[in-house]
């Protein structure tokens, strides 16, 4: 049997890749040295960023500014303007109250305003002058239990004036219900009847 065949002499037709093994060998030694020298190579860091120590705010956190208040909300809408807390410095929106003031104690905020974490220790003069400017606050709003019995009755009065008015527009509102509802009757045909108007007499 002669073997007919198509395929030239000398043509790979196995189709398998062949790997040149002294080649491979190389790029991996090259690769060791250059790991080798970035290890041995001491790192280049800039100098060490100082940061100021941490202190307390100057200003009001406002928490309460939109309590109670509704807003349409679209997506394309910038960030200051979607629903939540949104803080300028981080540029983020925060969902609810709790989260924002997480956000705001937080080392992520804390260190976007240029401040560490860590506390500045202060001096014993420091702590004598803290106490005289809080001695002298203390005495001249020197509080009383009749301030605060006097600022409680005054809160109940208040409460009870709103309540009071509250009251008042149920029944305005309830009297204007019920002179829409009434039908149009003329007094003289219901004289004649024997009723006022067709209301129910159960109060």
């Amino acid at each position: 049997m002669a073997h007919n065949s198509n395929n030239a002499a000398g043509v790979d037709n196995t189709f398998r890749r062949k790997f040149d093994r002294e080649e491979y060998l190389e790029r991996a030694r090259e690769r060791e040295r250059q790991e080798e020298e970035a290890r041995s190579r001491p790192k280049s860091k800039g100098p060490p960023v100082q940061r100021k120590p941490l202190k307390h705010r100057d200003y009001e956190v406002d928490l309460e500014s939109r309590l109670g208040k509704t807003q349409v909300v679209t997506p394309v809408a910038p960030l200051s303007q979607q629903a939540g807390y949104y803080c300028p410095v981080c540029e983020c929106v925060v969902k609810d109250s709790a989260n924002y003031l997480d956000h705001i104690n937080g080392k992520k905020h804390q260190r976007a305003l240029g401040m560490s974490m860590r506390v500045e220790r202060a001096s014993l003069s420091q702590v004598q002058e803290r106490f005289e400017v809080l001695k002298k606050r203390k005495a001249l709003g020197s509080f009383t239990e009749q301030d605060l019995d006097d600022r409680i009755l005054k809160q109940q009065q208040e409460e009870e004036e709103r309540k009071r008015q509250r009251r008042e527009r149920k029944k305005e509102k309830k009297k204007e219900k019920e002179v829409e509802e009434a039908p149009e009757t003329d007094p003289d045909v219901a004289a004649m009847m024997g009723f006022g108007g067709f209301r129910s007499s159960k109060k």
